[in-house]
């Protein structure tokens, strides 16, 4: 993909492990609001399809790839509370300190971006959580000083699977659409790309199966730190049929 000039990293499942970070993220974040009240901590996992002796998600979970404004109303349903801008920045609040305190990064994200940047990628992130929080965490793992600029889904370019925030990110740096490329692991991901015209690099480290993704990736690969060694010795055509 010797024509790409700009990255755009998913954050969870992508840099992040899913389920170490916000299996426990989660749990503590729903027996905060839940308090004392059993039947809606119950409820809560259920519309989460959150297993808590496990701390992990089932991958129908809505919480998989979509952010507080697709899931929110349910757990505010679940609570018995209104959806409120107010509710959602609790929401995201409890994740972003949850979260932070439970990081688990997949793999060398900040030798793997480093690596990148000095390749001549422009690099970004695209994330369906809170702008802050992402800053937050990207800040913990050491990549934050890389990064142009970190898009979340209350960043003002709405959320993906909708196209916005790539495209937003092109426009700020003037980059034509095919000289970026994606890089996730869900439907969301590979949606938000091609609405922005943009290729779309799909990773086997995200918590739900993506074989259906596979035949319509540009590349395909195990996990980030891949990506160093495949994007500077492969063209698109050769990389993709080499790494899937």
């Amino acid at each position: 993909m010797r024509d790409i000039s700009a990255l755009l990293f998913d954050k969870d499942g992508t840099l992040v492990h899913f389920d170490r970070t916000w299996g426990p993220a989660c749990g503590a974040a729903m027996r905060a609001l839940a308090g004392d009240d059993l039947a809606a901590l119950v409820r809560l996992q259920q519309v989460s399809h959150y297993l808590p002796a496990e701390e992990r998600f089932l991958h129908t979970s809505p919480l998989v790839s979509g952010s507080s404004a697709h899931y929110g109303p349910m757990w505010a349903q679940a609570l018995g509370r209104a959806t409120t801008p107010a509710f959602l920045a609790e929401i995201d609040e409890l994740f972003a300190r949850e979260g932070l305190a439970s990081l688990t990064p997949i793999g060398r994200p900040q030798d793997t971006l480093a690596r990148l940047k000095s390749a001549g990628f422009t690099l970004g992130i695209v994330t369906n959580d809170a702008e802050d929080s992402a800053r937050k965490q990207a800040q913990a793992l050491g990549i934050l000083p890389l990064l142009a600029a970190v898009h979340g889904y209350d960043s003002g370019f709405g959320s993906k699977p909708s196209p916005g925030m790539v495209a937003a990110f092109g426009a700020r740096f003037g980059l034509a659409p095919h000289t970026m490329a994606v890089i996730g692991d869900s439907a969301h991901d590979l949606a938000a790309a091609r609405g922005a015209d943009a290729r779309f690099i799909a990773v086997r480290s995200g918590p739900a199966p993506i074989d259906d993704l596979l035949p319509e990736a540009d590349l395909v690969v195990d996990s980030i730190d891949d990506l160093p060694l495949i994007l500077a010795t492969h063209p698109s055509s050769q990389a993709r049929e080499n790494a899937v």
